[in-house]
């Protein structure tokens, strides 16, 4: 099998931007590559909650029902609401899984989304032909991938996986803030914004934060307090501010 994976390589096929954001689903999809399933994170970044993975299969068919679709932090809240709805009432196939605090904390940030996009990507009912991942590659998948840069602007699959996450991991956090209301997740969505970080200092991190991101750990310190993940979790290893940590290195700091 694993020499089978590997002798299917990306159609050599020039996919410019402004082709459409079905040229590459399209491309594979000649080429018997099909279903093609777009993968993407919400969350990678934020020092609280979960870390969200969706993997999401277009129909081909109905291409202009999808018009307008992007990536999910260019759109607005209510226009993600709306594409959530549509996504999951037309898509051939999707996948959801939350990767929660305690394991970010074990695993780290990076393994913990690698394996969250494995995950999703075995939760789908059909098996894949081909998988596009939004800005960095993924190993272990069971179907060949290609890391896309711009993904979830260049391609509607992975543009629709990446509302999937976003608005599953914002659902969540709103839940979240009805329990802990004084950090005001429903807010900022755990990201290191300034409200976060006053709330953090003045009333230390909480169970659902993360304990492997820095200013979690600073933030515990100051308040006495001591770790609730053991000595497995990775305490203080990462920082939120780390352009690198964000979610696929290009979202900015503070911007849930």
């Amino acid at each position: 099998m694993g020499a089978e994976l590997a002798d299917l390589e990306l159609p050599r096929t020039v996919v410019r931007r402004d082709s459409g954001s079905w040229a590459l689903q399209n491309a594979l999809e000649r080429r018997g590559l099909g279903p093609v399933v777009g993968v993407d994170e919400a969350g990678r970044g934020a020092c609280a909650g979960p870390l969200v993975v969706a993997a999401c299969s277009l129909p081909r068919r109905d291409t202009g029902r999808f018009d307008g679709l992007t990536d999910s932090k260019l759109l607005t809240a209510r226009a993600r609401q709306w594409w959530f709805e549509r996504i999951v009432n037309l898509a051939t196939g999707y996948c959801i899984v939350s990767v929660e605090p305690e394991e970010v904390d074990e695993l780290g940030v990076q393994t913990a989304n690698l394996e969250g996009m494995r995950r999703a990507v075995a939760g789908l009912r059909a098996h894949p032909g081909y998988v596009l991942t939004d800005g960095f590659e993924a190993g272990g998948l069971a179907a060949p991938s290609v890391a896309v840069r711009k993904g979830d602007r260049v391609a509607a699959c992975v543009a629709a996986a990446s509302v999937l996450a976003k608005v599953s991991r914002d659902r969540m956090m709103v839940a979240l803030h009805s329990r802990l209301p004084a950090y005001d997740f429903a807010g900022h969505k755990g990201y290191s914004t300034s409200v976060h970080q006053r709330a953090l200092r003045e009333h230390g991190p909480s169970a659902y934060h993360r304990w492997s991101y820095s200013n979690v750990l600073e933030a515990a310190n100051a308040h006495g307090m001591c770790s609730p993940r053991g000595k497995r979790a990775r305490r203080g290893s990462f920082d939120a501010f780390d352009q690198d940590v964000m979610d696929n290195g290009d979202a900015d700091v503070g911007h849930p």
